[in-house]
């Protein structure tokens, strides 16, 4: 199944920490390289064509030996997104940071790969109102 999504990593001076995630690596659980941002200090970014090639890349940016680690931003985005997600450090695990105006909207768990939901301006009639309760929203991570 086709499905775009982009990452963008913001960690400025931290050249050598992301370097491992600029080389290819068959044991890695998600397809590609990060290439960096060359106008840019401290930045690298990465897209993916397939849903099932991106699952560990939040994983694998946590396990980096970072100088700075609350001074890194890992900005998400999925096809059906309105915008880029942004994730934070909070302790030693990236987690979603809230955007004013935004909602992620997650519907019924499909069968098959996770589902990450999707990114909404509110108030615009985007799909905030297809939020599913949490009891049938998908609990695996997708990314």
């Amino acid at each position: 199944m086709s499905r775009m999504a982009q990452v963008i990593v913001l960690a400025r001076y931290e050249d050598e920490v992301m370097e491992p995630l600029t080389r290819p690596d068959e044991a890695r659980t998600w397809n590609g390289c990060f290439v960096q941002i060359p106008w840019f200090v401290g930045g690298w970014y990465i897209e993916f064509g397939r849903w099932n090639g991106r699952r560990g890349v939040l994983k694998d940016l946590e396990s980096l030996p970072w100088n700075e680690p609350a001074c890194v931003q890992v900005m998400l985005h999925d096809e059906d997104d309105d915008l880029f997600g942004l994730w934070m450090f909070s302790g030693e695990v990236l987690v979603e940071v809230d955007i004013p105006g935004i909602q992620r909207v997650h519907i019924a768990a499909p069968p098959g790969d996770a589902d990450p939901g999707f990114l909404v301006r509110t108030g615009v009639g985007r799909g905030e109102e297809r939020h599913s309760p949490e009891h049938v929203q998908d609990p695996r991570a997708c990314w």
